[in-house]
């Protein structure tokens, strides 16, 4: 893409790469939603939350009744601070409160790269060599804007931060001075031209740009890792170092201060029982 270019007091063009402000489908749009959500979450940020009214509750007055409740011929009143009265509170006033939020960090990048590749389609950024402010000078702004066409809004984006240049352009109305780290979307929207430094367009190519760069992935200093001493398979365990016991528990001898009794609710013999028992197993 051919973008204008500001040296030594004349304009050309010169070759940009775009890409990098393009949308990851590689589409010519300007995500117009989310600019508008960036905006206004800028707007958002920047109010003080400072309006504050007073309610009937605070208003200064007496509580006392005006009037007596009938017989007057005029509506019926509590106090003089009612919302109806004149100097009465307020129903439902603003209080102080807090308007600021924030967008997803990936959200705000999104806006301003959207909003850097509006101004380069239409045509309204200039890579600029503003050249050397070794002190502030209000002339060689003077001399750069008026070389410019004399823009009614202008928008200095800098590398580096350079209080000569800040102070040099300050004075001009509808001229703000800003670098590369700090530049969102409402800047840019609001910012009108937008004269940036080669430098200052390389750093938001790098910052907002969605092409991903290649990094090699570093080696690991760590010493390779040995491989573990297989365990020597263990002799099944034998019989006879374990020994299992096959006796048969011995039988439970019967209490006499404990008798056992059948369904029918009849002490059993447990002594002819257990005879009993034994005859079976003796036949068996």
């Amino acid at each position: 893409m051919q973008v204008k270019s500001y040296n030594a007091g004349s304009i050309g063009e010169v070759e940009f790469d775009e890409k990098p402000f393009q949308d990851k489908k590689g589409t010519d749009r300007v995500l117009y939603r989310t600019l508008k959500d960036a905006v206004v979450m800028h707007q958002a940020n920047q109010r003080q939350g400072n309006a504050s009214t007073k309610g009937r509750s605070k208003v200064r007055g007496t509580n006392a009744k005006p009037y007596r409740q009938k017989h007057t011929g005029r509506a019926r009143a509590g106090d003089r601070k009612s919302p109806i009265w004149r100097g009465g509170g307020a129903v439902f006033g603003p209080l102080p409160r807090d308007f600021s939020y924030h967008m997803p960090k990936k959200a705000r990048r999104v806006a301003t790269r959207s909003a850097l590749f509006g101004k380069l389609r239409d045509g309204e950024l200039i890579v600029a060599d503003l050249g050397e402010f070794s002190v502030p000078s209000a002339k060689a702004a003077r001399k750069i804007l008026a070389d410019l066409g004399k823009p009614r809004r202008a928008l200095i984006v800098l590398a580096q931060p350079n209080e000569n240049v800040w102070k040099s352009f300050r004075n001009f109305p509808g001229v703000e001075v800003a670098t590369a780290v700090e530049l969102c979307a409402y800047e840019v929207v609001t910012g009108g031209l937008i004269v940036a430094e080669a430098a200052a367009m390389e750093e938001l190519s790098a910052r907002l740009g969605h092409i991903a760069k290649s990094v090699s992935a570093p080696q690991s200093t760590l010493p390779a890792a040995t491989p573990e001493a297989t365990p020597e398979a263990t002799p099944e365990a034998t019989e006879e170092e374990y020994p299992v016991f096959k006796e048969e528990a011995p039988k439970a001898e019967a209490d006499p201060e404990y008798p056992v009794f059948n369904e029918e609710g009849d002490a059993k013999d447990q002594a002819q029982e257990g005879q009993a028992e034994e005859e079976k197993d003796g036949d068996a």
